[in-house]
Formats: C-alpha cells, structure tokens, sequence
C-alpha cells in the first residue's frame, strides 16, 4: 500500500498537540519572564563601591629564615 498522505501516531488514544499553540505559549511565557527581568533591574538598588582597606603589615613567624642547601 502506498500513500501520500502523512501518518499520524497516537499513544493510548491521546489527541496530537497543536504545535502552534504550544509556541505560543512559550513565548508568552518568555514575554512574562524577561518583563520580570527588566522590572527586577530596573528596581536594582545601587551599592556604592567599598573603601579601600588600610594598609597593614603583618608579622609572619618563621617567614624570615633562610634556606640552606
């Protein structure tokens, strides 16, 4: 038997999803999302940036040993 028509599989009689739906969907879902983003940013606290810290010069014992070969 040969056909030109497409063959559709089915799994336990469930109906075929509607691929355009589905895309949709998920750029409604990206749409959502990236709106949070930009909301997020846009609320962003800025930090300032910290001070340097002081110099300070430690004392390491035994750091000033010698090495013998």
């Amino acid at each position: 038997m040969t056909t030109n028509e497409q063959l559709e599989l089915r799994f336990n009689g469930m109906q075929t999803r509607v691929f355009g739906r589905r895309r949709e969907s998920r750029a409604a879902r990206a749409q959502w999302w990236f709106a949070r983003m930009r909301e997020t940013v846009a609320n962003a606290m800025d930090w300032s940036a910290p001070a340097e810290p002081h110099a300070e010069q430690l004392w390491i014992p035994g750091a000033n040993r010698s090495l013998k070969v």
